[in-house]
């Protein structure tokens, strides 16, 4: 653990790429395969489930420390972390460890299927044998919250710098459904594994957005274009006779989605599919609202199929008759594309992405004007002649969004943040006009500046009329504009609407309270923009 720990160090310590990378190099050269598996499945998101609540943890660590839980919970908001808050007040260990990285995690499995009493006994154990940044390590691994500040990619490059195994294949041999008790680093890194390679799919490639005019890419015959959904990205593998369904998530899927297993008789071995996954009926999609119904599912009804029936509207083929297409350009890969799924019957659960012809960029305007009405989030530019790269970089694949839509809101609750925002007032509530009074639309913590943040928690602590647990109510005097890109009816909410993705565009200090927008004004909007499901 002491290795892992002073990794964490150096990285934490550090926001140069190049030092990142050249720390974590220099430790995939020298941890034991163990230690270096379960660091590259903690680095590609695969942590482990929260082992203790954090009750619990506050108030074991107040009773080791010796100090009254109040105390704890007051030191917990100015560290600002409490995996930190606990390594910090425990006193010095009794004993040491040299166990690994490895070791600590089966440590750290071992809380499964324990009493209180014995996790309790099991975690202060543990505390007493790590000094201050292994408490913290083990802290953030047991919470369930671990995160490294190095992005999979980062963490690929320098693996592969490690290993002298090219990026590129090393990314695809991380992909799919393992884990450091599924395999081993020799077998995920260094072996061919024909079982494993039938379901794993490729890394995704990822759109950078186009925040300027489109006329900066060139001719647009170079383009393609098509719509740009909201729903699941998703790779459909057809090999070895079985289909598996991937999210970009590296989320195996295929048991949530049953509409897909006719693909086997319909889709021939060797195939890769990438695109969206939709709830659909008719020729439009359903609010994303209605898949949602479906994600966080082991089995699916037939009920919830009828409801919100998938399909897949698939815009790329990364692999045909086993062959891999990512090197080829897009305008071979899409003409590939059409010829399979010509030879599909209609109205089936995988469908073609329609392509959106253009003569100039002018006209491309006026579709992506429409996308609302498609059911659609904006528009996709993908260049012609580009390949299928892994990641998000700027060049051959662009999403071209709709503006958001806006409503102007006042602050009515204000909560703390988290980590490094823990002193500050992120997470705020706001509210709309109904003749004289304030209906709650929607939450939203980010878009503003760490100085404006600061200068509002300043406003929120004078300006506290009531206190309930961590979230005060303030005088509504505070105006903002909040941006999301879309709505759509909810029951579970007082306004009756539910607003997608939003976040705080500015600061609306030119504006007092009785100019902001009323709950009519939500329901137009949600008339004339919004999906019922």
């Amino acid at each position: 653990m002491r290795a892992f720990a002073d990794l964490f160090t150096r990285l934490d310590q550090t926001t140069r790429t190049t030092a990142k990378v050249g720390a974590l190099a220099a430790y995939f050269e020298t941890a034991p395969d163990s230690d270096r598996l379960w660091t590259v499945a903690l680095l590609s998101g695969r942590r482990p489930r929260r082992g203790v609540t954090t009750t619990l943890l506050r108030q074991w660590a107040a009773e080791a420390a010796g100090i009254p839980l109040w105390l704890f919970e007051e030191s917990y908001p100015i560290v600002g972390d409490l995996a930190e808050t606990i390594a910090l007040v425990l006193p010095p260990p009794t004993r040491r460890s040299d166990a690994g990285l490895t070791a600590w995690m089966a440590y750290l499995s071992e809380l499964r299927g324990m009493d209180e009493a014995a996790r309790r006994a099991h975690v202060l154990d543990a505390w007493d044998r790590l000094e201050t940044t292994e408490r913290f390590v083990f802290n953030k691994l047991l919470t369930g919250g671990f995160r490294m500040g190095v992005s999979q990619k980062l963490m690929t490059r320098a693996l592969a710098r490690a290993t002298g195994i090219e990026e590129a294949e090393l990314a695809h041999r991380l992909m799919g459904d393992w884990t450091p008790d599924t395999t081993s680093f020799h077998a995920l890194i260094h072996a061919a594994d024909p079982a494993a390679a039938l379901s794993r799919p490729y890394p995704f490639y990822l759109a950078y957005p186009l925040e300027d005019a489109p006329e900066r890419l060139g001719d647009p015959g170079d383009w393609f274009a098509d719509w740009k959904w909201d729903g699941i990205r998703g790779q459909l593998i057809r090999r070895g006779g079985a289909h598996f369904l991937w999210s970009r998530g590296e989320e195996l899927i295929t048991d949530r989605f049953p509409e897909f297993a006719e693909t086997r008789d319909r889709l021939p071995d060797g195939t890769v599919l990438d695109g969206e996954i939709l709830p659909w009926k008719g020729d439009r999609p359903l609010p994303f609202q209605a898949l949602q119904t479906r994600i966080g599912r082991k089995t699916v009804t037939r009920a919830q199929m009828t409801k919100a029936p998938a399909v897949m509207l698939a815009y790329d083929l990364l692999e045909r008759d086993g062959i891999d297409l990512r090197d080829r350009p897009f305008a071979e890969r899409r003409a590939a594309l059409e010829a399979l799924l010509a030879g599909l019957p209609g109205g089936g659960p995988v469908r073609l992405a329609p392509e959106l012809p253009f003569a100039d960029w002018a006209a491309l305007a006026g579709t992506r004007a429409t996308a609302r009405d498609r059911g659609a989030e904006g528009v996709m530019l993908k260049h012609r002649a580009g390949l299928y790269g892994a990641g998000r970089r700027k060049g051959d694949w662009w999403k071209w969004k709709l503006d958001p839509l806006t409503l102007d809101v006042v602050m009515i609750y204000a909560q703390s943040g988290h980590g490094r925002r823990a002193n500050l007032f992120t997470d705020f509530t706001f509210a709309v006009r109904d003749g004289d009074a304030l209906v709650p639309v929607t939450k939203a913590y980010s878009g503003l500046t760490d100085a404006e943040f600061r200068e509002i928690t300043r406003w929120v602590r004078r300006n506290t009329t009531e206190r309930f647990g961590p979230v005060r109510q303030v005088r509504p005097d505070l105006v903002f504009e909040i941006a999301f890109e879309g709505i759509q009816e909810s029951p579970r909410h007082k306004s009756g609407v539910a607003l997608r993705f939003p976040r705080m565009a500015r600061w609306r200090r030119d504006k007092p309270v009785a100019e902001i927008d009323t709950l009519e004004t939500v329901r137009e909007m949600l008339r004339f923009y919004g999906a019922r499901g």
